[in-house]
């Protein structure tokens, strides 16, 4: 663990009724001024531990501590912590102003202080000529935007956000991001997100917490989690990966080779583990570390194509190897000589130089 982490995890459990779990002995740092974002698939756990930051959840067992306070008991009004939930839930008989002080009228700021500080979380957010709109008049990036403005006027600690851009269009949604980091570049709050869409975690955070069946699987950065998976369910959940069943051949320096059937693999190892030859491991292989051509080649596997899709830049191809085994390989469209349909053969290699993960299990 961090040595001095803003908000601090330890042993965290949930069991709701009926004996189900929620979470399950989460230990997690989080440190001051960091975008962390809490992803996985639904019912893993990362919407619960977001409630139990914020006091809305009460753990089964385990502390809260913020600044080394444990503040495990204290109620959600009680804490430097604000959320964005889902829905916005903005007030419809208040205008954007309203909504965005709603949070100061109940600390009883003077009401030029408060004016002030309305004006400013609104620019900030690129709102400032929509004071004295209707809620109803906007669209759903300015209601988003109005909900962001609400909850960092209050200057919390910590700003918590539950899937906040889920309402929103694909376009309008990536355009959310850059200004959700940009904004959070800018306060310096530390923020925590819960997300099931890996694009967008892995677009904006400092730090991803991969979450499964109440247990954190990996925490790194975006690029660490994309290229060195620590677990299989982290490698098929993040982006797409081929999971092939591999047996060792030998090493080459601080290279393992692999054979998957006929197509040799160069593997490394997180561990450090050599295995002894004739031993099965699965090997990750991504997409574009693939290689496709139309003749067979020193180093190349053939595999049957099932399937093309169009991808804009890139193909993706749909292909059996070996005895059936399924891979998935990406190339540019552009690329010469990549041209395959259905029922052809494609000579598969990998890529110089991929790093490719021996996975556990």
């Amino acid at each position: 663990m961090a040595p001095n982490p803003l908000v601090r995890l330890q042993g965290i459990s949930k069991v709701f009724p009926g004996g189900i779990v929620g979470l399950d002995a989460v230990d997690l740092d989080i440190a001051s001024g960091e975008f962390l974002t809490l992803l996985g698939p639904s019912g893993c756990g990362k919407t619960t531990s977001l409630r139990v930051i914020a006091g809305f959840e009460s753990p089964s067992s385990g502390t809260v501590l913020l600044d080394g306070r444990d503040i495990t008991a204290l109620w959600p009004f009680d804490r430097p912590v604000n959320t964005v939930f889902q829905d916005y839930a903005l007030f419809p008989h208040m205008n954007v102003a309203e909504n965005v002080g709603f949070g100061l009228s109940l600390r009883k700021l003077a009401g030029a202080e408060q004016t002030k500080r309305v004006r400013a979380a609104l620019d900030m957010v690129g709102l400032a000529d929509k004071l004295g709109a209707r809620v109803s008049e906007l669209s759903g990036g300015q209601r988003q935007r109005v909900a962001l403005a609400r909850a960092i006027v209050c200057e919390p600690r910590v700003l918590l956000l539950d899937e906040p851009l889920s309402a929103l269009d694909a376009h309008l949604r990536e355009q959310m991001q850059v200004e959700l980091k940009r904004l959070q570049a800018r306060l310096g709050t530390t923020f925590v997100m819960v997300t099931h869409d890996q694009t967008e975690a892995l677009s904006i955070s400092d730090r991803i917490v991969v979450m499964n069946k109440g247990r954190i699987e990996q925490i790194a950065p975006p690029a660490t989690l994309y290229d060195r998976p620590a677990t299989r369910f982290v490698a098929s959940f993040i982006g797409t990966m081929n999971l092939l069943q591999s047996r060792f051949v030998g090493r080459d320096g601080e290279r393992l080779r692999f054979a998957a059937g006929e197509l040799p693999l160069e593997a490394s190892s997180d561990s450090g583990e050599t295995p002894t030859a004739g031993d099965t491991r699965t090997i990750g292989v991504r997409p574009e570390d693939f290689l496709a051509a139309n003749e067979a080649a020193e180093g190349t596997a053939p595999a049957r194509v099932s399937g093309v899709v169009f991808h804009g830049r890139t193909l993706r191809l749909h292909a059996e190897l070996g005895q059936g085994t399924p891979i998935v390989i990406d190339a540019p469209r552009q690329a010469e000589g990549f041209q395959f349909s259905v029922g052809d053969v494609a000579h598969i290699s990998l890529r110089r130089g991929a790093n490719c993960p021996m996975l556990p299990g």
